[in-house]
């Protein structure tokens, strides 16, 4: 399903059924993009205003950036569900023979690391946006402060939770190699995701 297509409220009832998708990963996603969003409002509540002459070449070169995010996260909420589709699906194959086995057995290790690699690409994108929100809010229009605050907490958000869904797959992949490198990088997106919103956070005086 696309589900950059439908409203809020289908996005959230469809969330609410009984169907295991979109879950958690499509939601992280999901916030991300909101933090993505938000940035870009900030930048066009900067642009523009004379307060703010000075950082608008700055604003003007950020404004791409997100739009740049929304567009991968967006994709990224549909991407997710159906990365959980595939490894339902690869565990579905039959299993009589030991041919049949074997394609199975590759199919899964395939469809894991797969739908690994796509909630850490969320992950990533997500702090990828940190510091560019952290920018807005020290340079751009101080009315909206508070959403450069939200956008920062929707990125950690939705980094720590595509992260958490990466690593729920990686004790299943039989590839040491590949699950020890994922977890590295998961780790190291976890401590950057949480350094960044406690740097914003902790400057910010209202």
């Amino acid at each position: 399903m696309e589900y950059k297509n439908i409203t809020i409220e289908e996005f959230i009832n469809v969330t609410a059924g009984k169907d295991p998708v979109p879950g958690g990963g499509s939601v992280s996603a999901l916030a991300g993009t909101l933090a993505a969003a938000l940035g870009k409002m900030v930048t066009g509540l900067t642009i523009g205003r004379k307060k703010y002459a000075d950082v608008q070449p700055d604003m003007e070169a950020l404004a791409p950036e997100f739009d740049n995010a929304i567009s991968m996260l967006l994709q990224a909420i549909a991407d997710d569900a159906a990365a959980y589709d595939t490894v339902f699906n690869a565990y579905k194959l039959p299993k009589e023979t030991d041919e049949e086995k074997a394609v199975r057995k590759a199919a899964i290790q395939e469809a894991l690391t797969h739908a690994a690699r796509v909630p850490l690409s969320v992950a990533e994108r997500c702090v990828s946006i940190m510091p560019y929100i952290k920018e807005v809010a020290e340079k751009g229009n101080q009315n909206a402060i508070t959403d450069s605050c939200v956008a920062m907490m929707c990125a950690r958000t939705g980094a720590l939770g595509a992260i958490l869904n990466c690593r729920i797959n990686l004790s299943s992949i039989t590839d040491a190699d590949v699950a020890g490198e994922l977890a590295s990088r998961c780790d190291h997106l976890q401590q950057k995701a949480n350094e960044m919103e406690l740097s914003l956070l902790n400057s910010v005086k209202i």
